[in-house]
């Protein structure tokens, strides 16, 4: 299908956040959204759309507004120990062989189990998890219909765990609540959440809170492995038991070579003019994250990476009213994942030449299939 792209910083600033362009696909011109085209495989079938990526105000502003109660900066900075203890778990079990790939052995199940924890996904049950978004990460290179058939899978298992929660809820909220019993607070206290709504905010909460973390890692730690000098830097600052160069640098890397390469999708309501160019309502718009990210126009040296970076207002979160929930999650177990690796494995290198590596296909995301490493194992 056809869609304009939306590639300069300003432009791209102002698309984000124009409410006349709808992340609701009713709004589409044409049926392709009923195709699947658009969106997540399965997630209509599944009784799933009405999340945040795919609403508007009104619904939207409730919908946040209820989430958010759940998933406070203060929630994410309590569930920072835990988000170390499974970064040290996970490097253990491969820090022996001196060899790995980081994808699938650290970046991957690293914000599964992390979110499993925080939507209070039982530990028995967190793998059942892991193999459902592993088919929904492998865009077209498992069985067709694979993901379709995860999603309804999640579903279904998503259903049944609300139910259970809402049945054994505690009259008063119990300290480090799960975000599933905090949704279903939320719509307890005046405010109303339907079973569908809670489910659907409960799995974009997944589905978006893991595959961008898993790019985030893989593509920060591959951009530090191949830019020596800036590495360097990282580390000795991180040997100084400083964090502000670590801060900045995770920002950075989100600039420069970004988890999402486009936004999701939009649909023109009425018509407009971006850029210059007028789109008509009912057309699709699609505005390109990473290349509005390097735009010269906004940022200086767009393609150095520089980890101390301060004037960084880069859109790898998006911006405006669709401005990423998760972003203090992302940020905490990127900043975890990079200093940990580059600390307990301080020779970390790649096994296999840069141009070798592969990237995983699909429009919006962009992350490699593998990051095979070596270093001197550790016991």
């Amino acid at each position: 299908m056809e869609a304009w792209l939306v590639t300069r910083y300003a432009d791209a600033k102002q698309a984000l956040a124009d409410q006349r362009l709808s992340k609701n696909p009713a709004h589409h011109d044409e049926p392709a959204h009923a195709k699947g085209k658009t969106g997540i495989p399965g997630e209509r079938k599944a009784e799933l759309m009405t999340h945040l990526l795919n609403i508007d105000p009104p619904d939207h502003t409730r919908l946040r507004r209820l989430v958010s109660k759940a998933f406070t900066p203060r929630r994410v900075a309590e569930f920072a120990p835990r988000v170390q203890e499974l970064t040290d778990d996970l490097i253990g079990r491969f820090a022996r062989n001196g060899s790995a790939d980081l994808i699938h052995e650290f970046a991957f199940p690293l914000p599964i189990y992390a979110i499993c924890d925080m939507l209070g996904v039982p530990r028995e049950d967190q793998d059942d998890f892991r193999d459902w978004a592993g088919m929904m990460i492998r865009h077209g290179g498992g069985p067709r219909g694979g993901v379709a058939r995860s999603v309804k899978m999640m579903r279904g298992y998503l259903s049944e765990l609300i139910h259970r929660k809402r049945e054994a809820l505690p009259a008063e909220p119990t300290p480090g609540e799960d975000l599933i019993s905090g949704l279903i607070r939320a719509s307890d206290h005046g405010e109303h959440l339907t079973e569908n709504e809670a489910a659907a905010m409960a799995f974009i909460l997944l589905f978006a809170g893991f595959e961008t973390t898993v790019n985030l890692i893989g593509n920060g730690t591959y951009a530090l492995l191949t830019h020596p000098e800036q590495r360097t830097r990282l580390e000795q600052s991180l040997a100084r038991g400083e964090r502000a160069l670590l801060e900045t640098g995770v920002e950075e890397l989100l600039r420069y070579d970004g988890p999402v390469e486009l936004a999701t999708w939009r649909f023109a309501t009425q018509p407009l003019t971006i850029g210059g160019q007028d789109i008509a309502p009912g057309d699709p718009v699609l505005v390109v994250l990473a290349a509005a990210d390097r735009d010269p126009e906004r940022f200086a040296d767009p393609d150095t990476l520089d980890l101390a970076r301060r004037d960084n207002q880069h859109l790898g979160y998006g911006h405006g009213i669709h401005y990423c929930l998760g972003a203090p999650l992302a940020r905490l177990e990127g900043q975890t994942a990079l200093a940990t690796l580059l600390t307990r494995l301080p020779d970390l290198r790649l096994a296999m030449d840069p141009g070798e590596l592969r990237w995983r296909g699909g429009l919006i995301m962009r992350g490699l299939r593998t990051l095979p490493v070596e270093f001197t194992a550790v016991p």
